[in-house]
């Protein structure tokens, strides 16, 4: 577990009023565990900013133009993205339960108390923790022999293709794809966890919430903004896949960059 202090919470600011953005920014600051890795202006900023970079923690405002930030919410669920722990900021009180049942972890209003602030980071960080335990403390012998072959659904035929010719796998409105060295088409698993459970860990490596990839089908590591990476994967169209923030030391690592 990690040390309170060294600990980083990932993090996102979206307001569209300039001033509240960078006076919540600038109190985030006096938090060193917390992150904030981008801000955002309006809720469809904020849904393509959580789908890249995939925060932990996302500051949003209700009132924005053209998407507000329950909207925020509710579109990313729509899309079947995995949800960071959003905390609503706004000065309106009526909005709060809505916000909750649609699973806020917080709800402030402006002005943000900083002492109010420290008890909502406080509780982000340990419910985060307790999500990160279980991972971190699952017995390696207790997980199942991981599969060496998978099922490919593609041109109306149900195709049984070698694990290691996975070139990645991405998941989209709740379909997953593979793509192969040979073929593309559907899987019959659920979610990307499920599949990733049922492969080898070691060689499947999940970079960013909608997609697993083959380390050993990584062709080029391509730069793109903000220190962050893309993936050029060893596929016929060479596609690129993003690298999320929260992996992006692992990449270092395994890379030595």
């Amino acid at each position: 577990m990690r040390d309170r202090a060294t600990a980083s919470l990932t993090t996102i600011v979206v307001d569209d009023e300039q001033l509240a953005c960078g006076e919540l920014s600038y109190l985030l600051k006096d938090f060193p565990e917390v992150d904030v890795i981008a801000t955002g202006s309006n809720g469809l900023e904020a849904v393509d900013l959580i789908q890249k970079l995939e925060p932990e923690i996302v500051f949003l405002d209700v009132n924005m133009p053209g998407l507000d930030g329950l909207g925020v919410v509710r579109q990313l669920r729509e899309k079947g993205t995995d949800l960071p722990y959003f905390i609503f900021v706004t000065a309106y009180d009526q909005y709060a339960v809505e916000a909750f049942r649609l699973e806020a972890m917080d709800y402030l209003l402006k002005p943000v108390d900083k002492g109010r602030l420290a008890e909502t980071i406080e509780r982000a960080r340990r419910m985060i923790q307790d999500k990160k335990a279980p991972e971190a403390g699952t017995p390696a012998q207790s997980a199942a022999p991981p599969r060496t072959r998978l099922l490919v659904r593609a041109q109306n035929r149900q195709f049984i293709v070698d694990a290691n010719d996975v070139i990645y796998a991405t998941i989209d409105n709740g379909l997953i794809t593979l793509v192969t060295t040979n073929l593309e088409g559907h899987s019959s698993y659920r979610t990307i966890e499920d599949l990733q459970a049922n492969l080898d860990r070691d060689m499947f490596w999940r970079v960013h919430r909608s997609f697993l990839v083959n380390i050993n089908r990584i062709k080029e590591v391509v730069p793109w903004f903000k220190s962050s990476y893309q993936l050029r994967m060893d596929d016929r169209k060479h596609t690129e896949v993003p690298v999320s923030r929260v992996q992006t030391r692992r990449l270092r690592e395994l890379f030595k960059l």
